[in-house]
């Protein structure tokens, strides 16, 4: 099948209309994104519409690239994603953007649900207590990492030894990753996919790539994921995230 013939296929089932052809004043730019997004990225590996979404969601929230975020939560809507799937995606990126850009997200994020008639607030999602965050964070965290970043970290002056590592886990492992509608291995994934997409947290990658591998994904399916998010993150930090991981996605 040709590219073209791809592209409108993959664009007419994600966005529920033609891809470009000659209308608008930058026609031949969007001829060449479209293409190349959705007549060859988007149909290469083994990752389906629903995970590549979830992936061009995360990706989207950390470049804080408002507009075409709202309309890739669409296009999750449009190929059967549940919004509190896409609400977790969302979530979770705060503890590694921070809360105020998570924010702006949400907001746009709602907008759109709110368009297409989704009741907000959605069902709570979260599993833990004020009680309990703690261990269940661990619970989540040990099998994966270890005691990784508390050994790490125990050289931190004072009550930062103790609080840095368990902030850690009760915020990132316990507030977010024991909530419902994303498994640990989809987290994990789209953990690593954020990773990259930041830029300068390559350490960060190498450590969840090894997670992600723990969490049950394959080498191919975490290349996949990072290769569906490099036009949206640019080809330096594909390349970034693919070598310092190198290691590991070529591990017998």
């Amino acid at each position: 099948m040709k590219r073209t013939e791809i592209t409108e296929q993959t664009f007419g089932r994600l966005f529920g209309a033609r891809p470009t052809g000659k209308e608008g004043d930058d026609a031949e730019f969007m001829r060449i994104l479209q293409r190349f997004i959705f007549g060859e990225v988007a149909v290469t590996g083994s990752l389906d519409d629903r995970m590549r979404e979830l992936v061009t969601v995360t990706v989207l929230v950390v470049n804080q690239t408002l507009p075409q975020l709202k309309a890739h939560v669409g296009a999750s809507l449009n190929v059967g994603i549940s919004p509190a799937e896409i609400r977790e995606a969302v979530y979770q990126c705060a503890p590694f953007i921070g809360f105020p850009k998570t924010l702006n997200a949400i907001a746009a994020m709602d907008e759109v649900f709110a368009e297409r008639g989704i009741a907000l607030p959605l069902a709570e999602g979260g599993t833990v207590t004020e009680e309990d965050r703690l261990s269940k964070g661990l619970a989540v965290q040990e099998p994966l990492y270890g005691d990784e970043i508390k050994e790490r970290y125990a050289w931190l002056p004072g009550e930062f030894a103790e609080a840095v590592p368990r902030w850690l886990t009760e915020l990132c492992f316990g507030d977010f990753a024991t909530r419902s509608g994303l498994d640990s291995k989809e987290r994990e994934l789209l953990t690593v996919v954020m990773l990259a997409a930041m830029g300068g947290a390559e350490v960060q990658v190498k450590s969840h790539v090894a997670g992600a591998l723990k969490a049950g994904n394959t080498a191919e399916e975490i290349v996949c994921a990072l290769a569906h998010a490099m036009p949206y993150m640019g080809v330096p930090r594909l390349f970034n995230a693919l070598n310092c991981a190198k290691e590991l996605l070529t591990r017998k």
